[in-house]
């Protein structure tokens, strides 16, 4: 066996007996030197095959020394022959490899701190746009809403603008249409001559107006039941106005010119020239509300006269059967004296 091969143990046992003096046990120097157990036995064994590599032999023995006391370097030079050398292709592979892993784990590391260094700008940045993004939805679904509100309520408006305009209408109508109706007299002419002229019709149910207008000038007057109303001379163009009560029964007008004037009653226009075929139309009757008295009044007339003709009859009668038994006794008379 050479110098070298006797030495071996020594490196070994050295640090064992190292190890011992500080009182620490395998597991104490594993937890200390982040060495696995296994590793620490093999190098107190000097089986420096079961080590990763040559690499770590060196690098184990030296943290291992150094860790129980002795000069890891010095203990380096002292057993370099019997250690296996560490400047080998592996060495070189495992010293590239690990210089890639640091460059590689330090990149990363910079990405992961660079990252992390932004990340509360991204995140604010997110939660900003989130928010603006919330706010502009909520922004047009409230447009929307309120156009819908806005088209509902303007059909609902428009809708009742038209009820209303047609309730309005239908009022104005109804209003109208009752207001000539209640205005409208119905006049019939009952007797009429080429001066005079007399219109019956049904009794006013409202006090009503009787307008009397001339196109010329003449004179007119007015009675309503006996009481002068109007009585002067109107100019061309001119409008007169009486109010009949209700209960008026006649009213009579006398016309200076009939042909220039005009009259109505309420609503309803006097034909009072029967369109121009009497112009010389002078007096005008209107009796209201005498139709069934006026029709009684003719009914009874009529039979007064047929009274009064029977007996006249009868008397007529009488009086010649008392002339007839009068002579036939004067002629009896006569005879008795003559004989």
């Amino acid at each position: 066996m050479s110098e070298n091969e006797e030495k071996r143990p020594e490196v070994g046992k050295k640090l064992h007996d190292a190890r011992v003096a500080k009182g620490y046990t395998l597991d104490d120097l594993q937890q200390a030197t982040k060495i696995q157990k296994r590793y620490l036995i093999a190098i107190e064994d000097e089986k420096f095959d079961e080590l990763p590599g040559d690499f770590y032999v060196r690098a184990f023995v030296k943290q291992y020394a150094d860790t129980v006391g002795l000069d890891g370097e010095d203990l380096l030079k002292e057993y370099d022959d019997d250690l296996p050398k560490a400047k080998t292709d592996e060495y070189s592979e495992h010293i590239a490899q690990a210089v890639e892993t640091r460059a590689t784990s330090k990149r990363k590391l910079t990405k992961v701190n660079d990252a992390r260094k932004y990340l509360p700008t991204v995140i604010a940045i997110v939660i900003v746009v989130i928010v603006l993004a919330a706010i502009w939805l909520t922004a047009i679904v409230r447009g929307h809403r309120d156009s819908s509100t806005k088209i509902d309520n303007s059909s609902v408006k428009v809708s009742g603008e038209s009820s209303k305009k047609s309730s309005s209408s239908s009022k104005k109508k109804s209003s109208s249409s009752s207001k000539k109706t209640s205005d409208s007299i119905k006049l019939t002419a009952s007797t009429r001559t080429s001066s005079a002229v007399t219109f019956t019709g049904d009794a006013l149910t409202k006090d009503t107006t009787l307008t009397i207008k001339t196109s010329g000038q003449a004179w007119n007057a007015v009675t309503v039941d006996n009481s002068q109303r109007l009585s002067k001379t109107m100019s061309a163009n001119q409008t007169e106005k009486i109010n009949i009560a209700k209960n008026a029964q006649t009213i009579v007008l006398t016309l200076g010119n009939a042909s220039a004037t005009t009259v109505k009653l309420g609503n309803t226009t006097v034909d009072l020239t029967q369109n121009n075929t009497y112009p010389n139309t002078r007096t005008v009757t209107i009796k209201l509300g005498n139709t069934t008295q006026s029709s009684s009044a003719s009914s009874t007339s009529s039979s007064a006269v047929t009274t009064s003709t029977s007996q006249s009859t009868s008397s007529t009668a009488g009086s010649g059967t008392t002339s007839g038994v009068a002579s036939t006794s004067s002629t009896q008379t006569s005879v008795s004296s003559t004989r």
